[in-house]
């Protein structure tokens, strides 16, 4: 190939891969823009679920251990219904809430109460393995939803790219 045809190839292709990136970068802002987009009192919604979360994930060791499964079906059915989205909010908030969240985002959190569910009714079975699986889940569903969408508070999940290689 000669030094014409490369430059004339780069020409044509910078563009095509500068769009590619912004559309990557793009992606990031929008999803950290979604959940710090929100006002103030959903923000706060928002916050005080993920803390009764994190309260119901902490109470379910002790309890798993113990095996006490009433108060792990109790505390994931509670899990369960915590819904921001199912709250009972003016039709402004859960416009707002809806507009701003990516849909990705949404999709995760529904993710996160279904296992909720199972992991009440893996407790009500009293299946001790279920019980393992399905909060193992759960944790994993925070952790995934975290690294997208929270890694401002969770700085640690900001991995440099350089940091970061394939075994």
């Amino acid at each position: 190939m000669n030094l014409f045809t490369k430059i004339f190839l780069l020409v044509i292709f910078l563009p095509i891969l500068a769009y590619g990136e912004e559309k990557n970068s793009h992606k990031q802002y929008t999803a950290t823009l979604g959940v710090e987009s929100l006002s103030d009192e959903l923000r706060d919604l928002l916050s005080k679920e993920m803390i009764a979360l994190q309260n119901g994930m902490k109470s379910i060791i002790p309890a798993y251990v113990s095996g006490n499964w009433s108060e792990i079906e109790n505390t994931a059915r509670q899990m369960k219904n915590s819904y921001i989205l199912s709250q009972k909010l003016s039709k402004a908030q859960a416009k707002e809430l809806h507009s701003s969240l990516p849909h990705a985002f949404v999709k995760k959190d529904q993710r996160f109460h279904y296992l909720a569910g199972m992991l009440e009714h893996a407790a009500k079975m009293e299946k001790p393995e279920l019980i393992n699986f399905y909060f193992s889940e759960m944790n994993e569903s925070c952790v995934s939803c975290h690294q997208s969408y929270a890694k401002h508070k969770f700085p640690n999940f900001a991995v440099k790219e350089k940091e970061q290689h394939g075994h």
